[in-house]
């Protein structure tokens, strides 16, 4: 007599014991990876199942990318914490679950006061089959016209309100943080007269050029 598949039943949520966390669906964790030597994998828990008895715990999963693993590979506006979400599921033995960690959107992320070992962030959804990404368009700054990279540091031209890398407007990081105002080549000579025609005492305020920069 041949023996059918022993039912399965769903978790509202699942006690790791031996990071002493509790999953649930949504959830954000941290998985053991197939080499020690390669970073923890990243996915977003989508359903918890175990067998009748409630053992044998297994997760269904939707994993992150990092930019490295990737077609395309990682490039200068990927942020260091940057994840995308792929089309790639999978099912998991709950033993491999590590820890948790909160995958941001890039929005609150940005807004962040500090960025903590397990907080990530995602602007894309990927495709593994083709390395499509969506969206496939995003906004560009600076005169590189690069997607914003929260880790680097910008100022803000106070003519058209584009943002730059210090780099690209040869100037050091230092540089840019002390800077009172700040137009960019376009602007400058419009700026000029704006400074001019300013009150002395906005002129000797202690406001500074804007940055936009993730605080650490």
């Amino acid at each position: 007599m041949v023996k059918g598949k022993a039912p399965k039943k769903t978790l509202d949520s699942y006690a790791v014991k031996h990071i002493n966390k509790i999953v649930k669906a949504g959830d954000c964790v941290l998985m053991r990876p197939a080499e020690q030597s390669k970073p923890q994998y990243v996915a977003r828990i989508e359903r918890i199942e175990a067998d009748a008895r409630g053992g044998n715990v297994k997760v269904h999963v939707r994993w992150y990318y990092r930019p490295e693993e990737s077609i395309g590979g990682r490039r200068q506006f990927h942020g260091s914490k940057e994840l995308f979400l792929s089309d790639h599921y999978d099912v998991q033995s709950a033993d491999t679950i590590e820890g948790k960690c909160t995958v941001h959107t890039f929005k609150s992320y940005t807004k962040l006061d500090a960025v903590g070992n397990d907080d990530y962030f995602c602007r894309f959804e990927y495709n593994s089959a083709t390395g499509a990404f969506n969206p496939d368009r995003v906004a560009v700054y600076c005169k590189c016209e690069m997607p914003y990279n929260p880790d680097d540091l910008m100022v803000q031209c106070e003519g058209c309100s584009d943002w730059f890398h210090p780099a690209c407007i040869e100037m050091t990081a230092e540089e840019a943080k002390t800077l009172d105002h700040f137009f960019c080549e376009s602007c400058s000579s419009e700026g000029q007269k704006k400074l001019q025609n300013s009150h002395a005492a906005s002129r000797h305020s202690d406001t500074k050029v804007d940055t936009k920069r993730l605080r650490r």
